[in-house]
């Protein structure tokens, strides 16, 4: 099965890294969606079918906790997986984006194994084992 995934940060860089990330790791995508900030994903969202959502937490105009908040609160968003890709380093902060639904958090800088590792086990599938690459993957 193929994943619709919806990339969120502010950067367009990062989210330019994230999907070659995805792209190198081999996870199943299907259609990949991108919004500079929680505002823009929730617009994303209203027209587009998403399986997935990988959001940074620090965004100007709505940030990833705000999203989040807005996002659970909406009968047919809150059951949509959200992974946060970040820098954030206060577990108080990962805490409550955990608490408000985040399904979990990667830290940035991260390889293309790490995700498709991660984001298998969110979305139920079974291990797979990554094939050698012959790029590697700098930031």
């Amino acid at each position: 099965m193929s994943y619709n995934i919806l990339i969120v940060d502010d950067s367009a860089t990062m989210r330019k890294v994230i999907k070659r990330a995805l792209k190198i790791s081999g996870f199943d995508i299907g259609e990949i969606y991108e919004a500079g900030n929680g505002k823009e994903a929730l617009e994303v969202l209203d027209s587009n079918w998403i399986d997935l959502i990988l959001s940074d937490i620090h965004m100007p105009v709505m940030d990833g906790l705000e999203f989040l908040r807005k996002l659970k609160a909406k009968e047919e968003f809150k059951d949509i997986p959200v992974v946060l890709i970040t820098t954030e380093s206060s577990e108080d902060s990962l805490n409550e984006a955990m608490a408000l639904g985040a399904q979990g958090y990667i830290r940035k800088p991260f390889q293309p194994d790490q995700i498709r590792e991660y984001l298998s086990g969110i979305m139920g599938e079974p291990d797979y084992e990554l094939g050698g690459f012959d790029e590697g993957f700098d930031f």
